[in-house]
């Protein structure tokens, strides 16, 4: 049986664009993903609190969860003194974005995208240094709410920019939910990423993760309940639901090492701390094994 490695990212990006959680709130989330049998879980982001004032107690989260020695947690950075803050806290697992869009990365790093990628060239051999990886998530990479549709040899260049950097692990971001079945088969016929993140804002996440599949991706992001969004981008919310993705992949055959039962549970816990009914329809309906 394959096994589809599934990163939850309600933690981080389900969480930064929901009012402050306070940190008990994301500690109980964390330690309840923690539980469901995910193996990897995107903990905390360092940024700079007035950027993303949602995410200004990482230190806090990072150093009161229960860490679980069989999940891989990481932090998402957006410069060196994110890199050197969440090395020193301890994460050996480091994300950094990169926008396809030049519009896009502006509006997010208040830099170009090839500024982006130089600061990128000089952050890895600091994370290496410290024995830690660095994954590059291109962010509209299947397009830009700015700069509409993304050609796939602009992320082919990208990829081959920051791979001959020393990047350790290539995500692709459908950032506003503009990915299709087709727009998947174009990109990933040009290049392939290690991992690919979602969102289900037109609906079309999982055939989108279908057709990945059929392509040979076993790497997918995924939120609990469907949380999540890009700050900077109109239209961004709804990262694909973990309970989602992990109902339809077990009815497929997949092995994600998931309890479904547990993960419906957590989103159902995330629903009650951002205080708003999510959209997700295994959260609503339970899996098909529920009967009425």
């Amino acid at each position: 049986m394959t096994f589809i490695s599934i990163r939850e990212v309600a933690p981080r990006d389900g969480l930064q664009n929901e009012d402050p959680i306070p940190a008990d709130g994301k500690v109980e989330l964390i330690d309840a993903l923690s539980g469901t049998g995910v193996r990897r879980i995107e903990a905390v982001s360092f940024v700079h609190p007035k950027a993303i004032p949602q995410m200004a107690d990482a230190d806090e989260v990072w150093s009161r969860i229960t860490r679980n020695p069989d999940v891989r947690y990481s932090a998402l950075i957006p410069n060196t003194r994110g890199a050197q803050r969440a090395l020193a806290a301890g994460l050996r697992e480091i994300e950094v974005v990169v926008s396809a869009s030049d519009t896009h990365n502006r509006r997010n790093l208040n830099r170009t995208t090839d500024d982006s990628l130089d600061d990128i060239a000089g952050l890895i051999p600091l994370v290496h240094a410290a024995g830690a990886t660095l994954e590059v998530i291109v962010a509209t990479s299947f397009g830009c709410p700015f700069e509409g549709d993304i050609a796939p040899t602009r992320v082919a260049e990208i990829v081959a920019r920051v791979r001959a950097d020393g990047a350790d692990r290539i995500a692709f971001g459908d950032t506003t939910g503009m990915a299709t079945p087709r727009r998947v088969r174009d990109l990933l016929s040009e290049v392939r990423p290690d991992l690919l993140h979602f969102h289900d804002t037109r609906g079309t996440g999982l055939a989108n993760i279908v057709t990945a599949l059929e392509l040979g991706i076993v790497e997918f992001d995924a939120s609990a309940g469907g949380l999540g969004g890009c700050p900077y981008a109109p239209g961004a919310s709804g990262n694909v639901a973990t309970e989602e993705v992990v109902h339809m992949l077990h009815d497929m055959g997949y092995d994600t090492g998931i309890d479904l039962d547990r993960l419906i549970a957590t989103a159902e816990l995330a629903e009650r701390l951002v205080g708003r009914r999510l959209t997700s329809g295994v959260l609503r309906a339970g899996p098909r094994t529920r009967l009425v």
